[in-house]
């Protein structure tokens, strides 16, 4: 009696990744050897895992990683499990090669802190905690050392963190989305002195880059990788299929939609429930709930941004001057919604340095900001305050509180068109430094241009989700420090803006 045909019972990754991608050449992998180890730590892995394991440690004929020059590429939504599996197969790395340096970087300070604790909890774990010398706590300075001089260091890019590092022999960059030019020109020359006979490991993972994003390293790799003509780079993304468009809310998602959830979540329904699907349609939005939760990148962006974010986040520092002088702006936004307040500082010979000092909803009202700034106000040049909503009602409760109106600023029109191209030349001529505050750096992003006037003067315009008030904010006190001739604490009659 001829036999059944048997049925698959795992699917193969391609039948389920939107796009999986092998360097070229591959012989063997080190996967097994990861598998086998974690293992005896008492972890398992997914199916789906398990294939995306043997690509990234997938090696030539010689016995070097065949993606050891382009790296490994992993577009993965949220909830799915990507940090998990790359945390293990790091830790397996660790423990199977003795003085292994591993660097793993995030963009956001709260990833990397995030990440951290995550693979600090597996440390505690019975099996493992034996082959753990040390676990490093302190902020911008994480690290988890092996027995076996084996090390994984912690922090994130937008405070600094991997310049200066050396015999690097695994970088992870975790939300490469948010990777740029200058950040990869950091960290790259650190693996070229890779100790492991196998080479060096890169990878990136991250979701699709929102328009802000300075997305452009994650984009042309998937981009070259996809082209077919680049051999040295390995690329798997999940995600909903092309052209489909999530059912908006409030309205419920259909079994069509959780159909697509599927597709861009394999670990729906078994390790991520629906209510995890739904709390990220809430919380993201419609925009970046596609991205992050379906893993659906953007045709081309239709609307450019203005500034230039690779160069914004060059100028990011964690050490602004000490003293020098001092304004502040003041921004409402269009709606009269929410409030953003910027800071400058300015030091003689040095760049002057912009922060978002305050950024809330209209809601509590300005009481406690209008105390702040009239117990401060001596120590300013000026505060400049803008904004159709709100903006004459706070400058009144300003005087109230017996702030001057030499103190004061209402920018005119050709003043406000003045400050954008000052911030912007401050930008692309390096004379600006700002602290890496996401609120600030999500809002400079999201700024494309709106035309003022008709002799070319321009000012910012949110594109797509964003808000650009942070970045007026800024704007404003960048203004007011560069132009304002008030000194703190004299009682001019009037604050000229030359």
């Amino acid at each position: 009696m001829p036999k059944s045909p048997t049925k698959r019972s795992t699917p193969k990754l391609s039948d389920v990744a939107r796009h999986v991608v092998v360097p070229q050449g591959v012989a063997t992998t080190g996967w097994p050897a990861v598998k086998a180890k974690a293992a005896e730590l008492g972890v398992t892995f997914r199916w789906w895992q398990e294939p995306i394991g043997r690509i990234i440690l997938g090696k030539r004929a010689d016995g070097k990683y065949a993606s050891t020059i382009g790296g490994t590429g992993l577009s993965i939504p949220r909830q799915v499990g990507k940090t998990f599996l790359v945390g293990m197969v790091v830790f397996a790395l660790c423990l199977l090669r003795p003085k292994l340096t591993v660097v793993w970087s995030a963009h956001r300070v709260r990833t990397a802190e995030e990440t951290f604790k995550k693979l600090q909890a597996l440390t505690r774990r019975k099996r493992i905690s034996p082959f753990v010398s040390r676990v490093i706590l302190g902020s911008g300075e994480e690290s988890i050392e092996f027995t076996n001089g084996s090390r994984i260091l912690f922090g994130a890019r937008a405070a600094g963190f991997g310049r200066g590092f050396d015999e690097v022999d695994v970088v992870v960059y975790d939300e490469a989305q948010i990777l740029g030019d200058a950040a990869l020109d950091d960290m790259i020359p650190a693996t070229n002195q890779c100790r492991q006979p196998e080479g060096a490991l890169m990878l990136f993972m991250g979701t699709p880059p929102k328009p802000n994003d300075p997305g452009e390293v994650f984009t042309r790799m998937r981009t070259e990788a996809l082209s077919g003509e680049d051999t040295d780079t390995g690329w798997v993304e999940f995600g909903a299929d092309e052209g489909y468009v999530p059912t908006s809310a409030p309205a419920a998602l259909t079994d069509a939609d959780w159909k697509q959830v599927a597709k861009a979540n394999p670990s729906y329904p078994d390790d991520t429930p629906r209510e995890a699907i739904l709390r990220m349609r809430k919380k993201l939005g419609e925009d970046s709930f596609k991205r992050e939760g379906l893993g659906i990148w953007d045709k081309v962006q239709q609307r450019k941004t203005v500034i230039d974010m690779t160069r914004w986040a060059e100028l990011a520092t964690a050490t602004p001057p000490k003293d020098g002088k001092k304004a502040i702006g003041v921004k409402f936004s269009p709606d009269g919604a929410v409030v953003a307040i910027g800071a400058a500082l300015h030091a003689e010979g040095e760049p002057i340095h912009v922060e978002l000092a305050e950024y809330r909803s209209m809601t509590a009202g300005t009481g406690s900001l209008v105390a702040s700034l009239a117990e401060i106000h001596k120590e300013l040049t000026t505060i400049v305050v803008d904004g159709k909503a709100h903006a004459s009602a706070f400058i009144q409760a300003l005087r109230d509180e017996g702030v001057p109106a030499s103190a004061i600023t209402v920018p005119t029109v050709d003043d406000v068109i003045k400050a954008h191209s000052l911030l912007d030349e401050a930008i692309k001529g390096g004379t600006l430094t700002h602290f890496a505050q996401e609120p600030l750096d999500e809002s400079i992003g999201s700024a494309g241009k709106r035309a003022i006037g008709t002799r070319g003067g321009w000012g910012f315009e949110p594109v797509g989700e964003g808000d650009v008030t942070p970045a007026e904010a800024v704007v404003l006190a960048h203004l007011g420090v560069m132009t304002s001739k008030r000194k703190p604490g004299r009682r001019a009659k009037v604050v000229v803006l030359s």
